[in-house]
């Protein structure tokens, strides 16, 4: 793996989040609250859970080296795994747009040099975990790529047809 591969797949998320944003933003509470049967039970909870997945992550790395991302104001405070993030879909898009910044301006600073490193952290049961630098930056990507199906299926409940789907526009 090296950097441009991680740029790509960051181009990729910004890409796709804008997409499947736009099919959100046109959601009214009751279809983003919309109670479904799965582990997450609405639209609302998935992008809470992705959104505080990411925010931990970007702070994490600061265990790696000191990025310069990490000084944003955005990453101030903290999440914990049953945070409630967002009041409504206009607050999500907005905080889901910053921390899609974010996470380009981590792989911006990313190095071949950082990908071959491995980082020890605790994970979300507070375990202590060791992982390869390259193999968590595609567990963050591949992560948020689960869940946007999951989203994609949720939408089709709610009545919104969507594709948003499309790496291959990309490349």
């Amino acid at each position: 793996m090296t950097p441009d591969t991680f740029k790509l797949l960051a181009k990729y998320n910004s890409y796709v989040n804008v997409e499947m944003n736009k099919h959100i933003s046109q959601l009214n509470k009751d279809e983003w609250e919309k109670v479904f049967d799965g582990f997450y039970k609405n639209i609302k909870a998935l992008c809470n859970h992705i959104y505080i997945t990411d925010f931990n992550w970007l702070k994490r790395f600061a265990i790696l080296r000191s990025f310069c991302y990490l000084k944003n104001p955005v990453l101030s405070g903290s999440y914990s795994w049953e945070s409630n993030v967002f009041d409504s879909v206009s607050d999500y898009l907005k905080k889901r747009n910053e921390l899609d910044q974010l996470i380009n301006s981590l792989i911006d600073e990313i190095g071949q040099d950082d990908l071959n490193k491995s980082m020890e952290y605790k994970n979300w049961k507070g375990e202590t975990a060791k992982h390869n630098i390259a193999g968590i930056l595609m567990h963050i990507f591949n992560h948020q790529t689960h869940h946007r199906g999951m989203i994609s299926l949720y939408l089709e409940f709610v009545g919104k047809e969507n594709d948003f789907s499309g790496l291959m526009k990309l490349v």
